[in-house]
């Protein structure tokens, strides 16, 4: 079983940057891949980003690509997104997630957050 909290999301005007982090409960943190999605009123959960059980491996969608930067600190149960350049579109709740493999698809994580709100202002 694995808990995880969200915390670092608020408001920011376009250009500005958020650092999210994700604390997770449990020993067996470092045996998961962890994922960011978004979701945003009226639409669908998004995928952000994910990360390998190690750090070793990095995926993120078309549209953060260059602009967000996800890592993972094993050693403090910790997985961070650094979102830089925020634009209006950017605002969204967003979610961490442990899976057992790094994939861009929700079904493929058996743990969430509770989210954490992002608004970006123009």
């Amino acid at each position: 079983q694995v808990q995880l909290v969200e915390s670092g999301g608020g408001l920011v005007q376009a250009g500005g940057s958020l650092r999210l982090s994700c604390a997770a409960s449990g020993r067996t943190f470092r045996s998961y891949a962890m994922g960011w999605f978004r979701q945003a009123p009226g639409k669908e959960r998004e995928f952000v980003a994910a990360i390998s059980w190690d750090g070793g491996k990095t995926h993120y969608a078309d549209s953060v690509k260059g602009r967000f930067t996800i890592s993972r600190a094993n050693a403090k149960n910790t997985v961070y997104l650094q979102m830089n350049s925020l634009k209006p579109e950017d605002t969204a709740v967003y979610y961490c997630a442990a899976g057992l493999v790094t994939s861009p698809q929700t079904y493929a994580y058996n743990y969430w957050g509770q989210g954490t709100q992002v608004t970006v202002s123009s």
